[in-house]
C-alpha cells in the first residue's frame, strides 16, 4: 500500500539526524523539505530524489505532490526540521492522505528545544526546582486558546519553552512576570541551535529583551525561562542515592557485619 514518511531531520547539525531518517532519505524518490531550515549536508543525503522546497509551495501543492507520487508507488518523504510533531502541521497532511487511502508514518527527530538545552548545558527538569516543562508559542497571527495565555501558564513557575516567538520577547517578558515569575528569573535564548552560527544569550526576565535586540535576533531561536537555566540550589537525584532502593539495586546501609 502507498505510504508517505514524515521525517524529522534534527535541529541543524547533520550528525544529529537519526539512522532511520538517513536511510529513508537515501532511498527516497521524492522529498519535500522545509526550505532554509534544512542544512545542505542533509539534502545531499537524498542521493536519487527529486526534491521540492516547501517554502515556495502552498498546502494544496504540497499535498498534490505527496499524493501523486505515493499513488505511483514511489518512496515519498516529507522532510521536517527538528521533529515533525512539534509545530509541524502534519496532522492536516496525514488526514488528507488517509482520505486517499495512503498510509503515513512519522519518524521522530531531535527537536530544537533539546538542542538548545544541550547548548545551554541545562537540565530542563531538576529535582527540588521543577519536574515540569511547558512548550508553547506566543500569540500573534496564530492564535492560542485563552486558557493558554502566557500569564496563565506562568502561574506554574515551571520551565517554559517558547518556539517561534523571539520577535515577541517584550510581550513574553510582560506576561511571564504578570503570571508570577520574578523579574530575576533566568532566561536562556539559543539562536539556530546546533548550526555553525549558533548563538547563546543568557540573562533574566529583566535583561533578556535588550540583549536579544542588541544581537538583532528576530527569528529561529528558542527561549527557555526558568530557574533550571541558572539554579541557585537543587536536590540530588534519588535514583542514585545510596539510601534509595529500586528494582535493580538495594539501598546500602551503614550496618557492620
Amino acid at each position: 500500500m502507498s505510504k508517505v514518511f514524515f521525517v524529522g531531520c534534527g535541529p541543524g547539525d547533520p550528525d544529529l539526524i537519526t539512522i532511520k531518517a538517513k536511510k529513508l532519505l537515501q532511498k527516497a524518490d521524492v522529498v519535500i523539505y522545509s526550505g532554509s531550515l534544512i542544512p545542505p549536508q542533509i539534502l545531499k543525503m537524498c542521493k536519487k530524489a527529486k526534491i521540492h522546497d516547501a517554502s515556495k509551495l502552498v498546502r494544496e501543492e504540497i499535498f498534490d505532490i505527496l499524493r501523486k507520487n505515493a499513488k505511483k508507488g514511489k518512496n515519498v518523504v516529507r522532510l521536517h526540521d527538528g521533529d515533525p510533531t512539534i509545530y509541524g502541521a502534519i496532522r492536516e497532511q496525514m488526514d488528507n492522505l488517509h482520505k486517499e487511502k495512503i498510509n503515513s508514518e512519522v519518524i521522530p527527530g531531535v527537536t530544537s528545544f533539546l538542542a538548545s538545552a544541550a547548548a545551554l548545558g541545562s537540565q530542563l527538569t531538576l529535582p527540588g526546582v521543577t519536574q515540569t516543562m511547558i512548550i508553547t508559542r506566543a500569540e500573534k497571527r496564530t492564535k492560542v486558546p485563552k486558557r493558554e495565555k502566557i500569564s496563565e501558564l506562568a502561574k506554574h513557575r515551571a520551565t517554559m519553552i517558547f518556539y517561534l516567538s523571539v520577535q515577541l520577547i517584550d510581550n513574553i517578558v510582560k506576561e511571564a512576570v504578570a503570571g508570577g515569575y520574578p523579574k530575576t528569573t533566568p532566561v536562556g535564548v539559543v539562536y539556530r541551535a546546533s548550526w555553525p552560527d549558533q548563538m547563546i544569550i543568557t540573562g533574566t526576565l529583566q535583561t533578556i529583551s535588550k540583549k536579544i535586540k542588541d544581537q538583532k535576533i528576530t527569528r529561529t531561536a528558542i527561549i527557555i525561562i526558568g530557574d533550571v537555566i541558572k539554579p541557585k540550589s537543587y536536590e540530588y537525584s534519588k535514583l542514585y542515592d545510596k539510601s534509595f532502593s529500586h528494582g535493580f539495586r538495594k539501598a546500602k546501609t551503614n550496618s557492620k557485619k
